[in-house]
C-alpha cells in the first residue's frame, strides 16, 4: 500500500477498515466479506441477506462487489459479478462512491440505473443480455461465434462447423465459446463452466474431431461438419436441456 497514494486507506490500517469508515460517515450499513488479495487491498460489500431481488430483471444472484486498490494511481477498482458474469465495473477515486456503488447493487437495481447514478461505472454487452434471460445470452454468444467465423473467411472447416451447429436445435440451446477454433458447447453460461462437448473444425489436413473436451478426450474424427454434429448430438448427455445462466462456481 502506497500512504502517497492512498492516504485515507494508510490512515485506517487496511482497504476493509476505510471501508468501514467511509460507511459509517455516509450513515449506511454495510457488510464486509474478505477480499480477494487480503484485506489490506481488497475487500467485498456483500448486500444483506434476502434484500437482493432474483431474476433477469436483475442479473440474477448477485455476489460481492469487489473493491480493489489501483497500484498506480489514488483510485479503487470495483466489480460486481452475477451467475459467473461480470457484470458491473469501474474505477473511482472517491471511497464514499464505492459503498454507494456497493449499496445500489445489493438493492438490485438495474444496470442502466447503476451507470445513470454512478457515471464510473460500465457494463458490457453480455452483462446487459443477463438482464433479458438466457435466451439472449446465448443469442449474442451465437452471434459472436458467427461473425467471428465471417472474419476468418479463409478458414472454411471453422465456417462450415459453425453454420452447422448453429442450425441443429440441441446445440444451437447450449452456452458456445470458441479455445484456438475448437467449438466448445457448455450448459452454463457462466465462467467457470464444464464443457459438455466440444468440436474441433478440419484444418491442416486433418478431419473433424468431436471430443469430450476442448482440446482432449477424442470420441471419433469425420469428414464433414454435418457429421460432426450428428455425432456431437448422439454424444449429448440424456435429458440435457438449453443452458442456464449460472457457473460451476458461486461468482
Amino acid at each position: 500500500m502506497n500512504p502517497d497514494l492512498n492516504p485515507d486507506v494508510a490512515a485506517a490500517g487496511s482497504l476493509a477498515a476505510a471501508l468501514e469508515s467511509a460507511a459509517a460517515e455516509l450513515a449506511v450499513d454495510i457488510t464486509l466479506v474478505p477480499g480477494r488479495w487480503g484485506d489490506a487491498a481488497s475487500a467485498g460489500i456483500a448486500a444483506p441477506a434476502g434484500t437482493v431481488p432474483s431474476g433477469p430483471a436483475s442479473g440474477g444472484r448477485r455476489g460481492p462487489l469487489h473493491v480493489s486498490l489501483s497500484t498506480g494511481e489514488q483510485c479503487f477498482g470495483v466489480s460486481g459479478w452475477s451467475l459467473g458474469t461480470e457484470m458491473i465495473t469501474g474505477w473511482t477515486a472517491d471511497l464514499r462512491d464505492v459503498v454507494r456503488a456497493a449499496v445500489a447493487w445489493g438493492s438490485g437495481l438495474s444496470l442502466a440505473e447503476l451507470r445513470e447514478r454512478f457515471p464510473f461505472l460500465t457494463s458490457s454487452e453480455l452483462a446487459e443480455a443477463h438482464e433479458h434471460g438466457v435466451a439472449a445470452v446465448v443469442g449474442l454468444q451465437w452471434s459472436w461465434i458467427r461473425e467471428r467465423a465471417l472474419q476468418e473467411p479463409e478458414f472454411t472447416g471453422f465456417g462450415l462447423l459453425v453454420a452447422a451447429a448453429d442450425a441443429e436445435p440441441r446445440l444451437r440451446q447450449l452456452s458456445p465459446v470458441v479455445s484456438h477454433r475448437t467449438l466448445v458447447l457448455r450448459d452454463r453460461t457462466g465462467f467457470p463452466s464444464d464443457p459438455v462437448i466440444a468440436i474441433a473444425p478440419a484444418q491442416d489436413g486433418c478431419p473433424y474431431r468431436v471430443q469430450r473436451f476442448p482440446h482432449s478426450g477424442v470420441i471419433a474424427e469425420v469428414g464433414t461438419a454435418e457429421e460432426a454434429v450428428a455425432l456431437a448430438v448422439a454424444h449429448l448427455p440424456a435429458g440435457l436441456g438449453p443452458a442456464v445462466l449460472d457457473s460451476t462456481e458461486d461468482g
